[in-house]
């Protein structure tokens, strides 16, 4: 039995062959083929692709990690851009108070000084009507003690040395006072 199956695997194998060979494919060449692609195979995955799995997956790792830390980044630029906004707002907010609170500050100084230089304006004028009132008071006593002694003096050449000093006195007020 065993030769027949032998005759019959010969058989196949012939008519295998003959087909092959028939097609320009050498049967030995195959075979020998198969197994250098099967050892190249096999340490390709013993020892390449572990190696060039690492590698990708280390690599695809940092990808992620570049994606999660570029979005953290983005985040926190944005959260950084909204803090800035406030700030400046509220810089703004302040610098306009402190604007506001110079101008009103201003104002007041402004009119503290034009209250302070009317008054000092109204003392001055004050004092120089003062001063003008009794220059012009002075003036008049003197002008009446003037115009005293002159009436003095023509009423005595007038009548002629007859009139006493209070005649004399007395005769000027009244005519001073007819004279008002």
């Amino acid at each position: 039995m065993n030769s027949m199956l032998h005759l019959a695997s010969t058989e196949v194998a012939g008519e295998k062959a003959d087909l092959l060979s028939s097609l320009g494919i050498d049967v030995r060449l195959l075979i020998i083929q198969t197994v250098a692609f099967l050892v190249l195979l096999w340490v390709l995955t013993k020892f390449v692709y572990p190696v060039l799995s690492g590698m990708l997956e280390k690599r695809e790792a940092a990808i992620r990690e570049g994606i999660e830390a570029a979005e953290k980044a983005e985040k926190k630029a944005t959260e950084a851009n909204a803090e800035i906004e406030a700030l400046l707002g509220n810089a703004r907010k302040q610098a306009k108070a402190v604007i506001a609170s110079a101008k009103d500050e201003a104002a007041a100084i402004t009119d503290a000084a034009n209250v302070k230089a009317t008054e000092q304006t109204e003392r001055m004028l004050k004092k120089a009507t003062d001063e003008i009132e009794k220059e012009v008071d002075a003036a008049r006593k003197a002008l009446r003690d003037e115009t005293i002694g002159l009436v003095s003096l023509a009423t005595e050449k007038v009548v002629g040395g007859v009139m006493t000093d209070t005649i004399d006195k007395k005769v000027i007020a009244r005519a001073l006072e007819d004279a008002k």
